[in-house]
């Protein structure tokens, strides 16, 4: 291993703005509002602000889901909020989610608006309010809510940890990229043992355990994050593969996927979504098409 630069942490921590690599514009170490902006509200029962990051997509995917079985009550506006600029620092965002993170949830289906931040509490509170993709015999849910949380609590290791260190860091530290490498190969073979002898994670059925953990897994067992699937030997994690190409074929998931994204396909981006119809006649290469 390549020797790095002896550091020594000072006494007292102080914050270099400087020292972010491509986030120092958007990362700080105090929370609350940098500027006043309302949030815009929709005609629907709720109002989702986010962006297509998987933890975006996880929500938009349940959305859709919801639509799909039938759901009117899950009508929805997607609100796109541009993180990378700030929109996640407006005073209105900020009262809906005080920790300034995508996505957030404004639930005005009741005579008080209630707000859900967190993407996993947003697939609880939709699941328990549509009755939908979350199990009620007691040890069907115990198993759903463990993958759920499983994911809650390994995201960190594989973004803000592998992914910073081996894609974004501005130097690159071998022993930061080793450790969360070995933790993130670790994750990958939890998920692909269990997907061994169960087609969801959860059992037979496809749960928000499911939504939760492919836009992260997903994504990476296809080598869409990072550029890092020969890096991590993706394609070794057969069973995680199955599951992963199981679950993008749902028309829910192909939809969810499009809302609120701003890269890739112009044709694969729906930047607002306010109404079903948006799919066919509102993606951004048609916007394009109209305006040029």
């Amino acid at each position: 291993m390549t020797a790095a630069a002896a550091y020594t942490p000072p006494k007292v921590w102080t914050w270099n703005r400087e020292n972010g690599g491509q986030f120092a514009n958007i990362n700080r170490p105090v929370s609350g509002p940098t500027h006043d902006k309302d949030l815009p509200v929709g005609r629907h029962p709720l109002q989702l602000y986010s962006l297509a990051t998987p933890n975006g997509v996880k929500v938009t995917v349940m959305l859709e889901e919801l639509l799909e079985l039938g759901h009117a009550g899950a009508e929805y506006d997607a609100w796109l909020i541009r993180i990378g600029e700030g929109g996640q620092f407006g005073s209105g965002f900020v009262g809906v989610n005080p920790n300034s993170k995508i996505p957030a949830l404004l639930d005005r289906s009741g005579p008080t608006p209630i707000r859900v931040f967190e993407s996993g509490a947003i697939l609880m509170h939709l699941a328990e309010t549509f009755g939908a993709f979350l199990p009620t015999e007691p040890a069907a849910r115990a198993e759903c809510l463990s993958w759920l949380f499983w994911q809650v609590g390994s995201a960190p290791y594989l973004g803000g940890g592998f992914g910073h260190f081996y894609a974004y860091a501005p130097v690159k530290i071998e022993y930061a990229i080793d450790r969360f490498a070995m933790e993130v190969k670790r994750q990958l073979d939890v998920l692909d043992r269990r997907l061994a002898d169960h087609a969801y994670l959860a059992g037979d059925d496809y749960t928000i355990a499911d939504m939760a953990v492919w836009p992260w897994y997903g994504a990476l067992a296809k080598g869409l994050v990072y550029e890092a699937g020969e890096f991590l030997q993706v394609q070794d994690y057969r069973h995680l593969q199955r599951w992963t190409d199981a679950i993008a074929e749902r028309p829910a998931v192909k939809r969810g996927r499009m809302v609120n994204r701003v890269m890739g396909d112009p044709a694969s981006q729906l930047r607002e979504r306010h109404d079903a119809a948006d799919f066919l006649t509102r993606t951004q290469d048609k916007l394009e098409a109209a305006a040029g």
